[in-house]
């Protein structure tokens, strides 16, 4: 009977450390709550039911169709396609598509969109109510895109413009280096000719017949998958795929789908990018490995695992040599990977420090041999199975915590891959016997056979007068690391003591516990003053936060000492905390999901943490620390400061820190106490040792904070917790409050051009107008509408009509302190011969709102959208967070309609017309316009 049941247990892939024995050749367990099936006409449908969301769902249709099959004289037309989706269809004419689903309450650009790549399409609309209606709806859709695209010359037409702003949006120094080195990325294969957003001249010029071409040929049912992710019936959905979905025909005698294998190259291929706008340089090694599309097995599993502890440790000990001063590199790390449909690479990446490419090469690349050579020690691969355990473990308790989005990824590779869907509680009991048969010598293995002594390419991103990395000097530094006789194995220094080692701790006492009926919380208050806010909320399983505030903040310091807190925060996540080094701290961490930060803000400081419920204690511990025990690590803060000199060169030549700075100069002159520009200047007023006294002022008092705790964690658990690592923080009587030291514009009313030397020529647009304010809720609410009402007008007058930009950003917002004070902003990069116009264009569409030239249309969209948002943000425990700290802190229920749906469905188009002429009359403002220089 036991042989049996283990037998079956085998069968059945639930492992256990005592079953030894695992068939490489058996297939990865599979996982049972997607429900797959492929119609007569060869498409493919995926199905899985979630209550992540309520009563929502989220449609996708995955292309097997990319960039790569385009033609050379269709450079441009599997991403022109994309967009053509959005733009008119058999049963959604026009913007049928946008509209319908606007009008339920979903956005552009974050519910709706899709992505064009090298080798598939994607189209997702997220979060869809579920009712009869709105399902039939996104199944229509995902119809309409699989085979009834309009592709009208008008709007064909009207799209050209779109496309050539979304390159120039995305035209920069770094993608012009990646169009210099991408021939040597892939081999010069034909991913190297077909960056997806295309050839302008062809997307500009290209005959419709040729668009037409290209979506009959690809857009077919062999070549399609749909997913429909959400809080359905699976049965119901199914049903209604097969009724709907069967009609359309397969194509006859379709166009072979081939698949692109990148050459092989037996000696090290070599490419160097520059460009002006490109200060300092980074170095990419990478070894191309074949990768195979037959379904996966265990031998799979147990090779990804593999692949994944290997690189884990080479980045461990290369983030050991980044954090010490005497380091070439600024970084390094090391990963294995997807590169293409039929490729993978182990790939190492590395900034070096100005003009010390070739040290930076040498040390990384010695590293790489010193683990190919000897291995690893056994207690990094004991840090790192604990890791990946603990990973599992969080995965599986969170598996109902999954978006949409994550649960999507999985099917398209599956779709695109024929990578296996696993179950992942039986992948995991399989990978702990992976583990405990785990040795030193199998993972030595793995890293002799990631990296190979073929397919090798680097890429160098150079820089003009510096002495860049030839082929020459990689292949003459290979060859020395290679044969190096001196080359010894790792050694490891491991601080092994307990992660509370070195602190006093008495604890303290719970003296009141209260509940709160109106909004389901306790309140603790602890014998050292603090009180604690708690909740328990377990809408996202395995899942706590911890949040404490107090106000001050640097509205409490002097002038002198505001550089210091600029970096503040980066120089303690690099020092570690109590006995243990930003090194030592992730190895006694190793295995739990735990962690904490502090911060400085301009009125308040905070410390925040999360875990996973079995970790509470541990972040517990490391709150407990930031209070009692902070780390001010010297050499770590000198390590920052030679980062920062690295990112001050690397920003001078950016037109985007260009632009940011001119905007802070012209607003507040150049000499402004305050509002500063991140230069040397300001960097030498930095000191290590105000920064330890400014953390000590602003954390020294935890009494001063009000905590809140919100998740998977029970009443029972914390309390003895609370007892323990919060009562047991010293604290004092003091308390303290925020200042107003805000500041003002050197003018009221600004309006400046700014004319930038550019190599690809943009217009870049800036607009904001401010107000004093009373904030309310309402108010709120009505600044923000201002601005999504004014988004919906752009993206169709800018965007759509005109041609003359990718998109605009518009944001409506009040804020509640240090100041009363409501703003607009208004921001896009367009077309140079196009700007004045566009500009004229904004300003009229703000002057309609301020007259009540309101839409009714564009109000009830957007106000749909808010109620939907809010209904959807109970489902997980952020909210819960937001609901306790707004009620704690602001004093307003956010559960109460009153406070938010109530005001939603009570706005008018007046009211909108009365927040702006309020916005508007005697505003400040500035308009600040980026021009390229003739």
């Amino acid at each position: 009977m036991k042989k049996i049941l283990l037998f079956t247990l085998c069968i059945a892939f639930n492992f256990t450390a005592s079953a030894q024995n695992i068939n490489p050749e058996m297939p990865l367990p599979e996982e049972q709550t997607i429900k797959k099936g492929v119609l007569e006409n060869g498409m493919t449908y995926y199905i899985h039911d979630t209550k992540v969301t309520k009563d929502v769902a989220s449609y996708y249709i995955i292309q097997n169709v990319g960039s790569v099959l385009e033609k050379d004289n269709q450079q441009g037309l599997a991403h022109f396609l994309e967009h053509m989706a959005f733009n008119g269809t058999r049963d959604f004419p026009g913007k049928g598509i946008l509209n319908k689903m606007q009008e339920s309450g979903l956005v552009f650009g974050k519910d709706i969109n899709a992505y064009t790549s090298f080798d598939e399409t994607v189209y997702n609309i997220n979060n869809i109510p579920t009712t009869p209606e709105l399902i039939d709806t996104g199944l229509s859709i995902l119809q309409n895109w699989s085979n009834y695209l309009s592709l009208t010359d008008e709007e064909i037409d009207s799209e050209r413009g779109v496309i050539k702003e979304e390159w120039r949006t995305r035209q920069s120094g770094g993608m012009r280096v990646l169009q210099q080195t991408i021939g040597t990325m892939f081999n010069n294969s034909i991913y190297s000719e077909r960056l997806p957003i295309g050839q302008m001249d062809i997307v500009e010029g290209f005959e419709y017949k040729a668009l037409r071409d290209f979506y009959h040929d690809w857009y077919r049912t062999d070549l399609q998958a749909i997913a429909v992710i959400g809080d359905v019936n699976v049965d119901e959905i199914e049903a209604k795929i097969k009724a709907l979905f069967s009609t359309i025909p397969a194509v006859k005698n379709p166009i072979e789908r081939t698949e692109v294998r990148i050459p092989d190259n037996d000696e090290l291929i070599y490419a160097i990018g520059m460009d002006k706008e490109v200060t300092s340089s980074n170095i990419a090694f990478a070894i191309r490995h074949d990768k195979s599309l037959e379904n996966e097995t265990l031998a799979d599993l147990k090779e990804n695992l593999l692949n994944s502890m290997v690189t884990a440790i080479i980045s461990t000990r290369l983030n050991e040599i980044n954090q010490k001063p005497d380091s070439p590199l600024i970084y390094a790390g090391v990963n294995y990977g997807t590169l293409s449909r039929l490729n993978n690479e182990f790939s190492v990446r590395m900034l070096p420090k100005p003009n010390m490419q070739h040290k930076a090469f040498e040390l990384v690349m010695s590293e790489i041999n010193r683990a190919v050579k000897f291995g690893f020690t056994k207690s990094e691969i004991a840090t790192v199975v604990a890791q990946t355990i603990g990973s599992y473990e969080n995965r599986i308790a969170g598996l109902g915590n999954r978006s949409h989005g994550q649960i999507v990824r999985d099917i398209q590779t599956s779709y695109l891959e024929n990578a296996h869907i696993t179950d992942l509680a039986k992948e995991f009991e399989i990978a702990k016997v992976i583990f405990s048969q785990l040795t030193q010598e199998e993972l030595l293995a793995k890293a002799q056979k990631l990296y190979l002594k073929n397919n090798r390419s680097i890429v160098v991103t150079g820089v003009a007068a510096n002495k860049n990395l030839t082929k020459e000097d990689a292949l003459n530094i290979l060859n020395s690391v290679e044969n190096d006789p001196n080359l010894k194995g790792y050694v490891e220094e491991t601080n092994v003591k307990p992660l509370m080692s070195g602190v006093d701790l008495v604890s303290g006492t719970i003296v009141s516990e209260k509940e709160n009926a109106e909004i389901g919380s306790t309140v603790f208050t602890l014998s050292n003053g603090i009180q604690v806010h708690y909740k328990f909320v377990d809408k996202n399983k395995n899942d706590v936060n911890l949040s404490a505030v107090s106000y001050g903040g640097e509205s409490l310091l002097a002038v002198e000492d505001l550089p210091s807190t600029i970096l503040l925060g980066n120089v303690i996540q690099m020092s570690g905390l109590g006995d243990f080094s930003a090194i030592d701290l992730p190895k006694v961490l190793a295995g739990k999901k735990a962690n904490s930060i502090a911060n400085v803000g301009s009125i308040d400081e905070s410390v925040s943490g999360s875990s996973s419920t079995k970790d509470v204690e541990t972040m517990m511990q490391l709150v407990n620390l930031r209070f009692t025990k902070p780390r001010f690590d010297e050499q770590s803060y000198n390590v920052l400061m030679q980062q920062v000199d690295a990112f001050l060169i690397r920003k001078s030549e950016q037109i985007q820190s260009k632009m940011q700075d001119s905007i802070t100069t012209i607003l507040y002159g150049k000499n402004h106490p305050t509002e500063r520009l991140f230069d040397k200047k300001l960097m030498s007023e930095m000191s290590f040792d105000k920064m330890k006294s400014i953390y000590t002022s602003r954390f020294g008092n935890a009494a001063d904070f009000t905590f809140f705790i919100v998740g998977d964690v029970t009443k029972e658990t914390i309390k003895p917790l609370l007892e323990k690592y919060i009562a047991s923080i010293p604290t004092t009587s003091e308390k303290e409050n925020w200042k107003d030291n805000s500041t003002n514009w050197v003018r009221s009313n600004i309006d400046k051009d700014v004319f930038l030397e550019m190599k690809d020529p943009k217009t870049s647009v800036n607009v904001v107008i401010k107000n004093d304010m009373k904030y309310s809720l309402k108010n709120s609410i009505l600044m923000r509408a201002m601005g999504d009402v004014l988004q919906l007008r752009y993206t169709e007058s800018l965007r759509e009509e005109e041609g003359g930009t990718y998109g605009a950003r518009s944001r409506g917002t009040i804020s509640r302190r240090p100041t009363e004070e409501a703003s607009l902003s208004v921001s896009f990069d367009c077309n140079p011969d196009l700007a004045e116009k566009l500009i004229a264009i904004v300003n009229k569409e703000i002057e309609a709102i301020k007259n009540g030239d309101i839409q009714q249309a564009d109000l009830d969209k957007t106000l749909t959208n808010y109620l939907k948002e809010k209904e959807e943000s109970k489902n997980y425990n952020r909210f819960e967070m937001s609901l306790l700290k707004e009620y704690v802190m602001e004093g307003y229920n956010m559960n109460d309609p009153k406070n938010y749906e109530d005001i939603v469905k009570s706005i008018k188009v007046k009211d909108l017309k009365n927040i702006a002429k309020k916005l508007l009359k005697n505003s400040k403002s500035y308009e600040i316009v980026f021009k390229p220089k003739e």
